[in-house]
């Protein structure tokens, strides 16, 4: 069964987007090469993505003519082949799934489509940022993992990556990797009841 898991920038306090310089500044997370190989080296054992509809039109206006830019890096290539052949699917009310080809849009019964989605065929779906999309399945319970980059900041307020938990979750610790940044990776395992 495919896996859902969650990939997002933190900061020590526990916010993924500071409010305090608009609503969904990441300007404060710490990237460097190193980062960026090392996440790109789990990404591109993935095919499919899940944003919400923030995050998704944010991608959209970069992702898919990033390599095509004058000043565009390696991982800027990397990453825009990925993105322009993963399958994406959103989490929105708004947005239609004709308007976006190649797109599958999750209006509701999120639950439901999120058990077909695992049963299907495909690699597990990396959920990025997107903390509204990830509070949704929080409160559903459908997060199966967790690969946290915790950068080394208090950002005091914001928009917190843990919300609409309904229950004591635990986890298991699979790997970690500390980055010459300061940045530190946690990949957490969610404990499921086997009975």
């Amino acid at each position: 069964m495919r896996k859902i898991v969650s990939f997002a920038h933190v900061s020590l306090d526990g916010f993924v987007a500071s409010t305090t310089e608009g609503m969904h500044s990441l300007g404060w997370i710490t990237m460097s090469e190193e980062l960026f190989s090392y996440a790109e080296q789990r990404i591109l054992q993935t095919d499919t993505a899940l944003y919400g509809r923030v995050t998704y039109q944010m991608m959209e206006s970069y992702w898919p003519t990033a390599a095509e830019q004058p000043n565009a890096s390696p991982h800027d290539h990397v990453h825009s082949r990925w993105y322009k052949t993963a399958h994406k699917i959103v989490l929105s009310k708004t947005l239609l799934e004709k308007d976006h080809p190649n797109t599958k849009i999750i209006s509701s019964n999120l639950s439901d489509e999120i058990c077909k989605l695992k049963h299907g065929a495909g690699s597990e779906i990396l959920v990025f940022g997107s903390p509204c999309a990830t509070h949704a399945l929080m409160a559903e319970n459908l997060i199966d993992e967790y690969w946290l980059f915790i950068n080394p900041i208090l950002l005091w307020q914001g928009i917190p990556l843990f919300k609409n938990i309904n229950d004591k979750t635990a986890l298991t610790l699979v790997k970690s990797k500390i980055f010459a940044s300061g940045v530190v990776c946690l990949h957490y395992e969610v404990q499921r009841n086997q009975s």
